[in-house]
């Protein structure tokens, strides 16, 4: 008699995933001094996305970190094979991907207030063993506001005080080191953002009746009292 095979009714059921124990002492702690909420995703590893809450250097935020995995293929009927991150590498990589490409940051003595160290940190314990990484931490970040004030210095002069050309993290760092009263792009900004040319929407500073982007007279009357002339066709 022929022997019956019974059909495999789950074909999936080896694509599983199945993730060894945690090591417990694989730990690090990632510390924020920087103002913005940060949220990394990672989809590669499981767990894969990190949210740290805004901190200051006197109120740091703190994000413990274990390690993650990824899955590789080794045959078609085994379950994948779980790849482990350790805790260092993730940690390090949180910091690296959320400041890596930040305008003004060069990954050295000039970027935001984010570092991480090994173990499980609260903040009495940093304050004290980790001193020395937390004062580093906010000098860093101090040197990269000041970059960016520099950067939008330059953007707002060269652009003829176009406030577009400055950003978010721009406006953060005048008022973190509390330059903005000093900065026509921070004086004039809250005006000029909800003001825009009725005809092409480009933001424009009211003061001037031309429109810097199409050119188009928005105000006869203010351009009659500044005693414009424009061409006439024909």
């Amino acid at each position: 008699m022929a022997q019956i095979v019974a059909a495999d009714l789950n074909p999936l059921r080896h694509r599983r995933t199945i993730a060894a124990p945690k090591n417990p002492v694989d730990i690090c702690t990632v510390i924020s001094i920087y103002p913005k909420l940060v949220d990394e995703t990672k989809p590669t590893i499981q767990p894969g996305r990190f949210i740290i809450q805004p901190g200051s250097f006197e109120k740091p935020s703190f994000l413990v970190v274990t390690s993650s995995s990824w899955w590789r293929e080794i045959d078609e009927n085994q379950p994948l094979l779980e790849i482990p991150n350790h805790s260092a590498q993730v940690a390090e990589s949180i910091v690296r991907d959320y400041c890596n490409g930040i305008v003004g940051c060069d990954m050295s003595d000039n970027m935001p207030g984010l570092f991480w160290i090994t173990g499980e940190v609260d903040l009495e314990k940093l304050k004290t063993v980790h001193a020395t990484q937390l004062i580093r931490a906010n000098q860093r970040q101090i040197n990269w506001w000041n970059t960016l004030v520099m950067l939008a210095d330059k953007l707002w002069n060269n652009s003829g005080g176009n406030p577009i050309t400055i950003s978010e993290d721009m406006r953060l760092a005048a008022r973190m080191l509390n330059v903005d009263a000093n900065k026509d792009w921070m004086k004039n900004f809250k005006m000029l953002e909800n003001v825009r040319c009725v005809a092409c929407g480009f933001p424009r500073d009211p003061l001037f009746p031309i429109c810097p982007n199409c050119k188009a007279v928005i105000d006869p009357e203010k351009a009659t009292e500044l005693g414009l002339q424009f061409a006439k066709l024909g």
